[in-house]
């Protein structure tokens, strides 16, 4: 059965400064190890439809997703019409605002799709090897978003 993942990460920058980039989903091959290419036309808001390539060693495969929440300075999030999945990031200030706390996680609240499983079953591993792999991305993710913005 599929799990909600979550990991954070602590940033020494205000969240506006976080927000900057990383509300900015267009950018998330800059850091994830799995996502290549997102593709959105305009700017990311509530709303706004996205198709994402993804890959995986030799596998790849496409995702359409749209942003259903859009909180300036706070969330930003989309939902997978693929598989069901919700992936969030939310920004918490710390230090009076002086510093950031960048949470991602992936909420499977509502169920995953049978085809979703199956293909994970067949083509990635099972779904304990994938999610194990889906959070060490998510780590790595939140790291390259750190390194960005801390280098800016």
């Amino acid at each position: 059965m599929p799990q909600d993942l979550q990991a954070s990460i602590d940033i020494d920058a205000p969240p506006s400064d976080v927000w900057s980039v990383v509300h900015d989903l267009t950018r998330m091959p800059e850091w994830s190890p799995q996502c290549r290419r997102v593709l959105a036309r305009g700017p990311i808001r509530q709303g706004s439809r996205m198709i994402n390539l993804n890959r995986a060693g030799w596998k790849v495969w496409p995702t359409r997703s749209v942003v259903t929440d859009f909180d300036e300075g706070r969330t930003v999030g989309f939902r997978v019409a693929d598989n069901n999945t919700r992936w969030v990031f939310d920004l918490e200030g710390l230090d009076d605002g002086a510093r950031t706390r960048l949470i991602e996680r992936r909420d499977v609240s509502d169920g995953t799709t049978a085809i979703s499983r199956r293909l994970i079953d067949t083509f990635l591993g099972g779904e304990q090897e994938f999610e194990k792999d889906l959070l060490s991305g998510i780590r790595q993710t939140l790291a390259g978003i750190k390194q960005t913005v801390e280098s800016t």
